[in-house]
């Protein structure tokens, strides 16, 4: 494990002598890749670099240990803490997705129970920004639908992180989030109590860091305009600013409406066309990689059921992980860590397994 930083180090010195260059931070994409390797790279030699030096604390222990038993508790304590330390730094040196220092667009789609699953929505997209806010991200709430009961029936969320760490990434918190979430409650609309079970999907994107990232040529789309509508199907305004862009080749349709201005839904859709061609481009990348790489929790199938929230029992359960708690109050309001990171961990587990065995 430790021959393996070596090289490491090499690349961690080569990327700050290429970020004092003022010719790297004219391409700013360029400088953010650059930087949040550096940044991942930093993390690894701290705990390699921490490792060292527990190692040297435990021999010089030993050796005291062997005059003065009063040292024995040292040896014991250090070497906790240099097991703890290896761990650490096996878990850092597992390939990491590249996309993690990326920002992300969540997509939140109303399904199977009408009314009660556009009603769903709306809370998952409160649990998400609740969620962001606990981290210190920004939202903004790029199109949405909304249903006559003040749900949607599909809504676009940007969230944007405030760390240039890739652990720390919106995209490497959220990516799990992708799938189908399924609802148990007694809709606002039953009069009779039932629980009724519904479904709402949701679709995660890394967002890209500049338009020049991903290119489309004004060849490689088809823009049309229309009316925006709002609940219910009524127009909104009496002009043509809502705008639908499709990407030709792969047929991928955005549809944007939430802005008054043409120029402002065309902006708005082109970063979440941007967002899905990345997305497909890492998807195929990630299909071609080995099986160290690829992630075991965030599958490629978007109608995997991922998560059951069940209200009369307060219960949240996540159908992958094993994952279950009886706090789903809390999480509806934004305590979503303890989920996201048994996907974590779950994830590093099958990669670390994987390394295993080759």
């Amino acid at each position: 494990m430790l021959d393996s930083v070596q090289p490491l180090i090499e690349e961690h010195e080569a990327l700050q002598a290429q970020l004092s260059e003022a010719s790297v931070h004219a391409n700013p994409a360029m400088a953010k890749k650059l930087n949040r390797r550096y940044q991942e790279l930093s993390a690894i030699i701290a705990a390699y670099q921490n490792l060292l030096h527990l190692t040297e604390d435990l021999k010089a222990a030993k050796e005291l240990a062997k005059e003065d038993e009063a040292f024995a508790e040292e040896v014991v304590s250090t070497e906790e803490a240099l097991n703890t330390a290896s761990e650490k730094l096996r878990r850092l040196l597992i390939p990491r997705d590249p996309d993690d220092g990326r920002d992300a667009i969540i997509e939140i789609k109303a399904g199977e129970g009408g009314a009660e699953s556009a009603l769903f929505a709306a809370d998952l997209l409160r649990m998400y920004i609740q969620y962001a806010n606990s981290k210190g991200w920004k939202t903004e709430i790029l199109d949405k639908n909304e249903s006559d009961l003040g749900g949607y029936k599909d809504v676009q969320l940007a969230v944007k992180g405030n760390s240039s760490d890739p652990a720390q990434g919106v995209w490497a918190h959220l990516k799990y989030e992708g799938g189908v979430h399924r609802v148990q409650r007694v809709p606002v609309t039953e009069t009779q109590g039932r629980i009724h079970t519904s479904a709402a999907g949701v679709w995660v994107f890394p967002e890209v860091d500049e338009p020049e990232e991903v290119e489309i040529g004004p060849n490689d789309i088809r823009i049309d305009v229309f009316r925006s509508s709002g609940p219910g199907g009524q127009s909104v305004n009496t002009t043509d600013s809502a705008v639908r862009i499709t990407h030709l080749a792969t047929g991928i349709v955005v549809s944007m409406q939430n802005e008054k201005s043409q120029l402002q839904n065309r902006e708005a859709g082109m970063r979440v066309l941007r967002a899905r061609l990345l997305a497909a481009q890492q998807e195929a990348i990630e299909a071609e990689q080995s099986a160290a790489r690829k992630s075991q929790v965030r599958t490629v199938d978007r109608s995997e059921r991922i998560r059951t929230y069940n209200f009369p029992e307060n219960r949240i359960a996540d159908h992958r992980t094993g994952y279950k708690s009886y706090n789903l109050d809390q999480v509806m309001n934004g305590a979503l860590e303890p989920v996201v990171e048994s996907a974590i961990h779950m994830d590093e587990e099958a990669r670390l397994a994987a390394l295993g065995n080759k």
